[in-house]
């Protein structure tokens, strides 16, 4: 699975994805827009990603993709995913949403995507997605931190792709 992190404003949620994404032995994150890299312009170590991914931004590559807060950018790594197999799954709460526990694998190859804390993933992404799953709640609250909404969907999609539902380590 590779993980696509559109316009995630805050520090905190980039490294706690970066820990759970080592946990579901992820390719490759790919940080869009304004999300925050690990490391800052000046080749600096950002220690709130730092100090919450613990280690795992140098366990799991990553690439910076546009630096805007459009996302013509990510529209152009979404065609690429797709030429070379990818699935393309957006988590977000829309028109079109099916439960998360609907999905089913159709490609071993699976790109998620997860959005801004506030706006989500925009309807320009939406439309070159493949599919869009959304996190059922029970409660009060509309939706989850987005660190939380991607171990979650993370956790059963990388299960979906395994027959044996065992993850092997990254070696």
């Amino acid at each position: 699975m590779i993980a696509i992190l559109y316009n995630i404003r805050s520090t905190h949620n980039v490294g706690s994805i970066f820990r759970t994404a080592d946990a579901l032995n992820v390719e490759k994150i790919y940080l869009c827009g304004i999300t925050p890299d690990p490391i800052d312009k000046l080749g600096r170590p950002r220690t709130d990603v730092i100090k919450a991914s613990l280690g795992a931004e140098k366990t799991i590559p990553w690439e910076h993709v546009g630096t805007s807060i459009r996302s013509t950018a990510t529209i152009s790594l979404i065609r690429k995913l797709k030429q070379e197999g990818y699935t393309i799954v957006s988590l977000e709460q829309d028109k079109k949403s099916t439960p998360l526990s609907s999905f089913k694998k159709t490609k071993q190859k699976i790109a998620l995507i997860v959005g801004n804390e506030v706006d989500g993933v925009p309807s320009s992404i939406l439309s070159h997605s493949d599919t869009i799953i959304e996190i059922p709640m029970c409660g009060m609250k509309e939706s989850l931190n987005v660190s939380v909404a991607f171990g979650i969907a993370g956790y059963y999609l990388v299960n979906q792709k395994t027959k044996t539902g065992v993850i092997r380590k990254r070696e």
